[in-house]
């Protein structure tokens, strides 16, 4: 059994179930959205955004959900895939999890009004219900998304970003996802704010450790056979770049700065790059900063009762910055 198998084994029926219900809260009156929405549904990834609802439910309520924690699970995945819908289109890209893009095979206009669509039946799935608790948390992590998109983007200009700022960045444009999908899982079932904050803490704390995961692919050569450096090519500012820009000489920085803002499409001085940023340290200390928001997460779930539940967070917590790809 894969590791994926494994943690939804003990939410397997509920999965199940949600996948029948996020089918349902997608359809329309027009035949072209339904056949875009069912294209989607069929491409779905390792969905574990709605396995973190659900497993957090599980663990705070002593194994309960109920209908707040599916119209919950559906509402975050509708939004999130609005929002990937968007990327995609701003990105030009053409795949999207190894298939093709809705843009690639509808069109930008098609995209657009179908990212805007599913965002429309999320807010609706929630204001219909009354879950105007939940819609908050949701809502808050699309502001907080944008905000950190956006601060990306003015601050990768200038190439000379803190590592906080960084962290600011990552904790709103993926944490704060993740963190949303646990917060909502808990409030879908428990009342107590302090468990819900502590439960939206956990999240964030995992969402930065899988994003610092993303930033050692760029450098690590065991996922597909070579350093790939796509990041440098795109001028994106990873931790294991930030840390070594910090803590270089005046004419390595210089050096650096320019191979990512001149020759960034260089391969030869890519590589060149990749080799500085390992020889100085780098990775390591992005790895380090990455055990040290697992452990902090892990710790957050110290006073639960044990359960399959939670073993299961735990599983999926260790899986985060031990995946291969």
């Amino acid at each position: 059994m894969n590791i994926t198998s494994q943690i939804k084994q003990p939410i397997f029926n509920e999965m199940e179930l949600f996948e029948k219900k996020f089918h349902e809260s997608m359809t329309s009156k027009v035949a072209l959205l339904n056949r875009i929405t069912y294209y989607i549904v069929n491409r779905k990834g390792k969905q574990m955004r709605p396995m973190f609802v659900f497993l957090t439910a599980k663990m705070v309520s002593g194994g309960i959900v109920n209908e707040r924690t599916y119209r919950g699970a559906s509402v975050i995945e509708l939004i999130h895939t609005a929002t990937l819908v968007h990327d995609d289109v701003v990105d030009d890209s053409n795949r999207r999890r190894g298939f093709f893009s809705i843009n690639a095979l509808w069109k930008n206009k098609i995209a657009v009004l179908v990212g805007d669509y599913l965002l429309s039946k999320g807010l609706l799935l929630s204001i219909d219900n009354g879950d105007f608790d939940l819609l908050k948390i949701i809502s808050v992590a699309v502001r907080e998304m944008s905000e950190g998109e956006l601060l990306q983007i003015e601050k990768a200009r200038r190439l000379d970003i803190t590592e906080d700022i960084y962290y600011e960045i990552i904790r709103k444009k993926t944490a704060t996802l993740i963190a949303a999908c646990c917060a909502l899982g808990a409030k879908s079932v428990i009342e107590e704010d302090v468990q819900v904050e502590n439960m939206r803490k956990f999240g964030e704390l995992i969402g930065m450790a899988f994003q610092i995961k993303d930033d050692l692919f760029d450098y690590s050569e065991e996922a597909i056979g070579k350093p790939t450096g796509i990041d440098i090519k795109e001028q994106k500012m990873t931790l294991p770049l930030i840390h070594v820009l910090n803590t270089c000489t005046p004419q390595e920085k210089k050096w650096l700065i320019n191979s990512i803002k001149n020759h960034n499409k260089d391969k030869k001085r890519v590589k060149e790059v990749i080799a500085f940023v390992k020889n100085n340290n780098g990775l390591a200390y992005a790895e380090n900063k990455m055990v040290e928001f697992q452990q902090e997460a892990l710790s957050l779930l110290e006073n639960y009762a044990d359960s399959e539940f939670k073993d299961a967070l735990i599983l999926m917590v260790n899986y985060v910055i031990e995946r291969k790809k």
